[in-house]
């Protein structure tokens, strides 16, 4: 079928979709809207459109080739919950977006250049509201913590690929999330060296 020729398969999903889900467990409001930013592939919108049923579920990316995935996959599921896939581009000034009840971006900011962090965050700050949540996953470096071997290699690869992309540090990062209205951030150790990051608006 055509739709299933436009799905992505992005195999780090099916490796960390759990472990996010379980925190996400923890973080997400029992109702309302749910941004995601940069899907992808649109695989982590349909596990978690499942998982939370009473939570609706907006996908987004700037590619269209993303787009075309994330709604072949949401055709396939058949949620309720899961709406169509939007344009976003986190740099963009406007979003086609007016309020949200959390954020969701996984594995974004170490892949794109620094103003894409400034503008999700900056935007979150904007849409959310008093203690909503933006989730962040993904590699960081951090202050206190030795970069471990492999986000070392990883890091490197992603300069070489682009000097704009990188592992960010997580407390610059913080930083653009306090001047955006959002207290300290929690943070929780994920496989393969990875963080869960969520800031909540204040």
């Amino acid at each position: 079928m055509p739709q299933d020729e436009s799905r992505q398969f992005a195999p780090a999903t099916q490796r960390n979709r759990d472990p996010i889900l379980a925190v996400l467990r923890e973080v997400l409001p029992a109702q309302g809207l749910v941004l995601e930013v940069a899907s992808g592939s649109g695989e982590h919108a349909v596990h978690f459109a499942a998982a939370f049923p009473n939570l609706t579920f907006q996908p987004s990316d700037p590619d269209p080739a993303a787009l075309a995935s994330i709604d072949a996959w949401a055709s396939e599921s058949a949620l309720p919950n899961l709406r169509p896939a939007i344009r976003l581009d986190a740099m963009a000034p406007r979003w086609p977006v007016t309020q949200a009840d959390a954020i969701l971006c996984i594995n974004m900011i170490h892949i794109s250049p620094w103003a894409a962090t400034e503008g999700l965050v900056r935007q979150a700050g904007q849409l959310l509201p008093a203690g909503g949540p933006l989730y962040l996953y993904g590699p960081y470096r951090q202050h206190d913590v030795p970069l471990a071997a492999s986000n070392a290699v990883f890091d490197d690869s992603l300069r070489r690929r682009n000097p704009k992309w990188g592992l960010r540090e997580l407390e610059a990062v913080a930083e653009l999330a306090s001047a955006a209205g959002f207290g300290e951030p929690a943070v929780t150790a994920m496989p393969a060296n990875n963080l869960s990051v969520v800031f909540r608006k204040a």
